[in-house]
């Protein structure tokens, strides 16, 4: 079993309140998937945390909505959001901070930017699968749902988590930040 210490804990709780935040800037697109900051602030959470409380801190905030706090976009919570057509990309967050951290703890730029990018993928996979079964919908019209309008702002993401975490997360582990 994982132990974690009182700053650890303290950590994951201030993150998971951060995912909260950055989960209400959402722009409504059509076919109801929205373009929020959740595929922002997920990855930067392992990069910033590691995998095992990032990872932890996307948990607490999957787990939370689940029980229906107003965490997810929009102010939604509840199974329905978990389960419905945009479930998978929320149930895939903790696997895209898990990857993220794993990777960023090699200590490597190209590391860190393949793990962005898997995280990434990983996301629109499960966002895909999930949203097709759910609607019913053709494959074409999943992938213009879930995967098309989203590419160019991931990559604008992935980039921008790059940069600021190589100047974040020094500090994070050295406790001069959080």
């Amino acid at each position: 079993m994982t132990k974690f210490k009182t700053s650890d804990l303290t950590k994951i709780a201030l993150f998971t309140a951060v995912i909260v935040v950055l989960s209400q800037i959402s722009i409504p697109m059509p076919y109801g998937v929205p373009m929020t900051l959740q595929t922002f602030i997920i990855p930067l959470t392992g990069v910033l945390l590691g995998k095992k409380s990032g990872t932890m801190s996307t948990i607490l905030y999957v787990l939370l909505g689940l029980i229906g706090l107003p965490v997810f976009a929009g102010f939604s919570g509840g199974a329905a959001i978990v389960f419905g057509p945009t479930g998978g990309f929320i149930l895939s967050f903790p696997i895209m901070a898990y990857i993220a951290g794993w990777f960023a703890e090699r200590e490597n730029i190209v590391f860190l930017y393949i793990g962005l990018f898997l995280g990434a993928m990983i996301n629109f996979l499960v966002g895909f699968i999930v949203f097709h079964f759910v609607t019913g919908s053709s494959l074409s019209v999943a992938f213009t749902a879930t995967v098309l309008p989203f590419i160019p702002t991931t990559i604008i993401k992935v980039v921008v988590i790059g940069l600021i975490s190589q100047k974040l997360r020094p500090l994070v582990k050295n406790k001069v930040l959080v």
